[in-house]
């Protein structure tokens, strides 16, 4: 399939989608809502609420009532990327080829946005929209995946955990835990948003969620990669930063040679979990093969 036309057109359905349920900048609280869709309409893939909508399409799912599921997951994408650029923790000017939230805005007001940001997904996650095509209890399990995937054993602990390692030699392992936290947990948790939507049963289940384990660490891989091989007008943020920061990552433990051979095999298992789906899973083969040969 050409994933670039799928991408395409379902990043148009999410932007429009985030344009209809984003709050509008007026009133008293016109700055601070300015400062949190200046980051989410700033650009971007859109990878996590796609990979909701496509793994729903995968079980046969009219994905229309998960849509404020998917925009949740941008919004809260965004907001770690807010937090991930302010100068307590990567200290970044550059995000998506434009000056970052604090550099606009101001530190104060850039760690404001970001917490309306997170605040605000979880008013999407318990849309009546998305309740009344799913029973209660699959809602509830939606935002219990998503909570646990971004909170102390996910996204927030993967950053304490990758702050402390900061110019440090830490083993292979803590480095793997760093990155399933990170980046992997949320990634995963779209995929299993979009699996718990389209009523999977237990080895659906089980197989989405090895897929999005194994992307999610094949999209880190490649982070790291993009790091040491890209420029900062391909990538839209400073090229190099990780190693001048002295982080760990999968160049700096094997090379890039074997690091990309890593990608690579994690990908093929990515595509493997999905055995047992029929072509309606395309669109998820196809994206774990996107994240592997993206540029930015």
């Amino acid at each position: 399939m050409d994933i670039k036309t799928y991408l395409s057109q379902k990043c148009l359905v999410v932007e429009s989608a985030l344009a209809t349920y984003m709050l509008p900048e007026d009133g008293p609280l016109a700055n601070h809502i300015k400062a949190m869709r200046y980051s989410l309409f700033a650009g971007g893939k859109r990878v996590r609420p796609i990979l909701a909508l496509a793994t729903a399409e995968a079980l046969h799912a009219d994905t229309e009532a998960l849509m404020p599921v998917a925009c949740a997951l941008e919004c809260i994408h965004t907001y770690s990327l807010i937090h991930d650029d302010l100068p307590a923790m990567d200290n970044d000017d550059l995000r998506r080829g434009k000056p970052t939230n604090h550099v606009v805005f101001g530190e104060a007001e850039a760690i404001l946005a970001g917490d309306g940001l997170l605040s605000f997904a979880f008013e999407l996650l318990a849309h009546p929209d998305t309740g009344q095509a799913i029973a209660p209890t699959a809602q509830l399990q939606i935002i219990r995946a998503v909570a646990k995937a971004i909170g102390p054993i996910g996204m927030v602990g993967g950053q304490s955990l990758d702050l402390a390692a900061e110019g440090k030699k830490i083993p292979f392992a803590h480095l793997k835990l760093i990155h399933s936290y990170k980046t992997g947990a949320l990634i995963t948790a779209a995929v299993q948003s979009g699996a718990l939507f389209g009523k999977a049963t237990t080895d659906q289940y089980q197989a989405l969620t090895r897929y999005g384990e194994n992307i999610g660490l094949a999209f880190q891989i490649v982070d790291d990669l993009l790091d040491v091989e890209g420029s900062t007008e391909e990538l839209g943020k400073t090229a190099g930063a990780d190693v001048e920061r002295n982080k760990a990552t999968y160049p700096a433990f094997f090379g890039v040679d074997k690091t990309r051979i890593m990608a690579q095999d994690a990908i093929k298992d990515a595509i493997a979990a999905l055995d047992g789906f029929d072509d309606k899973a395309e669109p998820l083969r196809a994206l774990a093969r996107y994240i592997y040969d993206r540029k930015k």
